[in-house]
């Protein structure tokens, strides 16, 4: 069971680490954090809690602060 990652210069077919694996699960693994990257989970806004389902396309997006 895999999904598609998108991500900066990413863009892979990762396999699924465990069983119920969430977005924040994906963050933590990538060393990211929710308060600085927005996830997309098939072209749907995804909260950290998501679980990642096969053939899901997940796309990460940085958040750019400034001003």
């Amino acid at each position: 069971m895999s999904f598609n990652l998108e991500f900066k210069d990413i863009n892979e077919k990762r396999e699924l680490a465990q069983e119920n694996y969430t977005i924040n699960d994906l963050l933590r693994e990538l060393g990211l954090s929710s308060q600085t990257v927005v996830a997309k989970q098939n072209g749907e806004l995804a909260i950290e809690e998501t679980v990642i389902n096969d053939g899901d396309e997940i796309k990460l997006i940085q958040i750019i602060y400034g001003g």
